[in-house]
């Protein structure tokens, strides 16, 4: 009945509404402009972060006796035990800030985060905190700019991190801040260019003991500064070659999380013993960044070697004067492992000689710093050629703010700051790093979804390939905990959009095309328990000044078409003032961003001072809001309606029916309750935490797109999926969708449907179900029988009545798998085969008492105390434990831990065939014949069985809907690994410049005379000519 009150009033406005075909290559490429705009300006205020970091370092003189009281993050607002401001903490106001998710914050002034391994006085970081001050004026500048901006930033080479708005920092339970800015993908991404490396690990035997457990951290620590854009390989030599994955013998692979990871847990196999013939790696290392780089893979940028040992007997010149020079392309960083400087010299000098650095790390504490160095060196060139490029990021969490969805997906821009100074210019001295974080929802704002259609959406994906945002892109996990799925960030466009097997589409994007695209797609809704099959039209097209493209999808039939009503602003206005009508307040109807005191207005309040003119400066969508003000006034007349309702006590005598809804294509939205809010059976139906069921940035609610499938005039029932283990539910739902034609191409302009006790439709069912249709009053069998089970289910299998209760909510297979399985044979359902490459599987894995302290370098460094009485126990172990020399692992305490992993699983969904109306079946089974019937319940997507119970046929297993973990055998794992898709090389590269001072190279104690040692390649090739 509401939906035909809901169709007449639109039907008649026909004479007022135009129909429209999208242009989805038209859209999306507005859409890609919008965006570039808006990135543009993101860009533009870091642009001004780095004039002004850079001036105020060109007016600064170092000053080594520098004494300066910053606020430091981690210090402010605390006192000592007598009450006075701790040094570095002096009072820092702090005050709640809605645009900063409440945290308390100072938009006036910035404060500096060192990194708890570092001191604070230090004269490096206090200069650099001191000239860096100047950056306060264009935070605040840049912010009232843009409001819209969030976190800005200036990350300092020197290791100190300047934010803006200044927050206060908090350590974690042991004390300890390990965020250290230039390990942060942004800093790394801006600072140097992409490079190929190869990593040499010395396992030789005078490496066993702590020296090998430093040089495992110093390899992890490597890792932690490869990005999307590097590659990698790790090799460990004694007198052999040891691949630490030999499946991946004699090339690269990109530095994306699961490569990294997959080569730290095989760091753990590595051991100790033989001798150490350096010449043998070496020339594996040159060859195969050789042939890597001539394959036309990889970075085709900068290479690098790193040797991590405890010595070089020789320098091994010969090796260099084959590969390396005289143009040196290919640069030497050497690790020192141990305290002992006996073969400094030699490798300082393989360092010096290759455009590399030398550094020595005698403990855990070192590694991270030492480590850090080799990004400077890289950054030389790019810093000489004053080449600022602008770096995006891929989606990362912001773990500092939260939304009501859970954490916050953000991208970074980023800009390198180097020192202008005339005397350091052949040096390339890096400053640093400034940046600012762009919420990804930020991007959706720009995109209408209105005009996306039902089932369409907005994407977009890196130069990698990996998606910055998509509707099914699920960074969380374990719902009410949620935790960060470990490759989160790197997730391919090709692992949601799976039906495109060959990845046209992905490749098309990454090669920044614009086109289209079309394929059949599955697409699951309500939890991954049911799916819709249909067509989409894929629009692409690159964001320009990003490494960015856009895609838009929009599914065929009604999601192609768009209308357009007309309405008077006074009609408009006076039915948006009804209390049930609410809107999207994830779609951008007005820009509430722009200015604060816009900030605490909702969607709806806006559009009202928009329209009556009394906020001038609000900027809204003129387009949207014409449509909003038509869809409230057709509408307007089923809010009567429901009032007759309620007021007719014989239609909801025992108050069945606890809620009635409305939504419309625009993002408007009618509530009307029949019982008191307290007395909902369902709480959270509607609400903003019901994201499945309402309007939000992603998609249309759940009702409303199920109905949009269903033929129209038919309804929908469900009953809704909980999250819990034990999936029951005490609701129906039933929905309908609204056209303002009888045809395909009409668009679907609302949804209408119910919300009632499950108790209430049951009873109904059941009475329904006793009544005979026979002549004589008597009908031959009825769901009363015993010998009968009678069952209500949906299009997808799923029980909504049962005789048996408990059976609620469960899937018909699990409980009839023979009649299902008949049905599947019948063509009565289908099975439709379903992946997800996001999954999270339970795994046994083996842990090791005490092996997180020796890996984390924080855990080590308040450990200090006890690492010379830990070199001396490791020692008295080595000499007591001759058999550890050939064990093939440290002996270490183990035991089996469960584990959520990421994995890829495979599972099935069940779809109704919608032209089989009544079907009877019998099944022969071992010692009896089951025999049933099927019968479509009318404008409905609900099918009522009837079964016969006496039957039992238990050969026949019960079908479950339960993934299954796709397994791969080791020579698929290979072909896993090795494979790589086509990505884009960022477009800079800044590998080498010739007049980059090749002699800032390392230190080490007692060595003076490395000038001569420097003129010895010249002189080599000189002779050898």
């Amino acid at each position: 009945m509401q939906r035909d009150q809901c169709s007449e009033k639109y039907k008649e406005y026909e004479k007022d509404v135009a129909i429209e075909e999208i242009d989805g290559l038209q859209l999306v490429k507005k859409l890609a402009k919008n965006m570039e705009e808006m990135f543009h300006k993101k860009s533009e205020a870091v642009r001004r972060l780095v004039e002004a970091a850079e001036e105020a370092h060109l007016k600064h003189e170092f000053d080594a006796d520098l004494q300066y009281e910053y606020f430091n993050a981690v210090l402010i607002n605390e006192r000592d035990k007598d009450g006075n401001f701790l040094e570095l903490g002096k009072e820092f106001i702090l005050a709640p800030n809605d645009h900063f998710n409440n945290l308390p914050v100072n938009i006036s002034l910035s404060d500096v985060q060192v990194p708890t391994n570092m001191y604070n006085k230090d004269p490096a970081i206090v200069n650099g905190v001191y000239w860096s001050e100047s950056l306060n004026k264009v935070f605040v500048d840049n912010f009232d700019r843009d409001p819209s901006l969030i976190w800005q930033y200036f990350g300092s080479a020197k290791g100190f991190f300047r934010q803006y708005p200044g927050i206060k920092w908090e350590p974690d339970e042991n004390g300890v801040i390990a965020f250290d800015c230039r390990n942060r993908k942004w800093y790394i991404q801006a600072a140097t260019s992409p490079k190929d490396v190869v990593i040499l690990v010395d396992v030789s035997g005078s490496m066993k003991g702590l020296r090998l457990t430093i040089a495992k951290q110093t390899v992890s620590s490597i890792l932690d500064t490869l990005g999307d854009d590097d590659f990698f390989n790790i090799i460990a030599y004694n007198e052999e070659l040891h691949y630490v994955e030999p499946c991946l013998n004699g090339t690269l692979v990109q530095a994306d999380r699961t490569n990294k990871e997959h080569f730290r847990e095989h760091l753990d196999k590595l051991f100790a013993k033989g001798i150490g013939m350096l010449d043998i790696a070496l020339n594996e290392a040159f060859n195969i960044l050789s042939d890597f780089n001539h394959t036309g893979q990889g970075s085709i940028c900068s290479q690098a070697i790193m040797l991590i040992t405890d010595g070089a007997v020789d320098t091994y010149d010969t090796i260099f004067a084959k590969y390396n020079w005289p143009d040196r392309k290919v640069r030497i960083f050497t690790y020192l492992i141990g305290r002992e400087a006996a073969f400094a010299d030699n490798l300082k000098w393989m360092a010096c000689a290759n455009k590399g650095f030398f550094t020595q790390i005698s403990t855990l504490a070192d590694v991270q710093e030492n480590v850090m160095e080799y990004l400077h060196v890289l950054s030389r060139p790019k810093v000489i050629d004053q080449e600022h490029d602008v770096v995006w990021t891929e989606a990362y969490i912001d773990s500092t703010l939260t939304d009501d969805q859970g954490l916050v997906l953000m991208t970074t821009v980023a800009m390198p700051v180097f020192s202008k100074q005339n005397e350091t210019r052949s040096k390339g001295i890096l400053l640093g790093v400034v940046g600012t974080d762009v919420p990804v929802k930020e991007l959706l704002k720009t995109i209408p979804k209105y005009k996306l259609g039902i089932h369409g959406y907005a994407f977009a994906i890196t130069n990698n390939g990996y998606i910055l945002t998509h509707p099914e892109l699920r960074p969380l996990y374990e719902e009410g905990k949620k935790r960060r799925k470990p490759n989160y960030s790197s997730v391919d466009l090709s692992e949601v959009e799976w039906e495109d097997r060959d990845d046209v589409l992905r490749n098309a994007m990454v090669n920044r095309k614009t086109g289209k695209f079309s394929m059949e797609v599955k697409k699951t809704v309500d939890k991954g328990k049911r799916v819709l099959v249909m067509t989409n039209d894929y629009y692409y097209t690159d964001i320009k000044g990003t490494p960015f493209s856009l895609g838009v999808a929009l599914s065929r039939g009604h999601g192609k078409y768009f209308f357009r009503g007309n309405v008077t602003i006074e009609e408009g206005l006076h039915d948006l003032e009804h209390p049930d009508v609410s809107l999207a307040d994830e779609w951008s109807y007005c820009n509430t961003d722009l200015h604060p005191e816009h900030r605490h207005l909702s969607q709806l309040e806006a559009i009202k001072l928009y329209l009556k003119g009394k906020e001038p400066l609000l900027q809204c969508d003129k387009e949207l809001i014409q449509e909003v003000l038509f869809d409230a006034v057709v509408s307007a007349p089923i809010e009567a309606y429901w009032t007759s309702l309620a007021l007719n006590k014989s239609e909801n005598s025992d108050k069945g029916v606890e809620v009635a809804f409305l939504g419309t294509r625009t993002g408007l939205s009618r509530i009307n309750l029949f019982v008191g809010a307290e007395q909902l059976t369902n709480q959270d139906f509607l609400k903003a935490g019901d994201k499945e069921n309402i309007f939000n940035a992603d998609h249309f609610p759940l009702w409303y797109r199920r109905a949009a499938e269903q033929i129209p005039g038919s309804f929908v029932y469900s009953i809704p999926f909980s999250t819990g283990p034990v999936n029951k539910s005490n609701v129906v739902t039933a929905s309908t969708s609204i056209q303002l034609l009888d045809e395909r191409k009409s668009p679907v302009v609302a949804a209408v449907g119910i919300q009632m006790k499950l108790e209430f439709f049951q009873r109904k069912f059941w009475t329904a179900s006793r009544q005979c249709a026979s002549l004589d009053g008597k009908c031959s069998i009825s769901c009363d029988d015993e010998t009968v089970n009678c069952y209500l289910i949906d299009n997808n299998g799923f029980i909504l009545v049962s005789e048996d209760y408990t059976q609620t909510g469960d899937f018909f297979g699990e409980i009839e798998g023979a009649v299902m399985n008949k049905l599947l044979t019948m063509g009565s359902f289908k099975r439709i085969t379903l992946y997800d490459y996001q999954a999270m599987c339970r795994a046994n894995k083996e842990s090791s008492d005490g092996a997180r302290g020796l890996l984390d370098p924080y855990h080590a460094f308040l450990s200090a105390v006890k690492w010379i009485m830990t070199e001396l126990v490791l020692f008295l172990v080595e000499f007591n434990l001759c058999s550890w020399w050939h064990s093939d692992m440290t002996a270490k305490a183990q035991k089996l831990k469960q584990t959520l992993e990421p994995c890829d699983t495979e599972y099935p969904a069940f779809v109704s065939e919608r032209t089989i109306k009544e079907t009877t079946g019998n099944i022969a089974c071992e010692d009896c014949s089951k025999s049933f019937v099927i019968q479509q319940i009318p404008s409905s997507n609900l099918f009522m069985v009837v079964v016969d119970s006496s039957c039992l046929c238990e050969s026949v297993a019960p079908i479950t809907m339960a993934p299954i973990e796709i397994r791969y055998n080791e020579s698929l794992k290979c072909e896993r690994l090795k494979a790589q898709k086509i990505r884009r090389r960022p477009e800079s590269c800044h590998g080498f410049h010739p007049e980059e001072n090749a002699r800032e190279c390392g230190a080490a104690p007692g060595l003076q005379a490395l000038t001569v040692l420097l003129l010895l390649p010249l002189l080599l090739m000189l002779f050898s000519r």
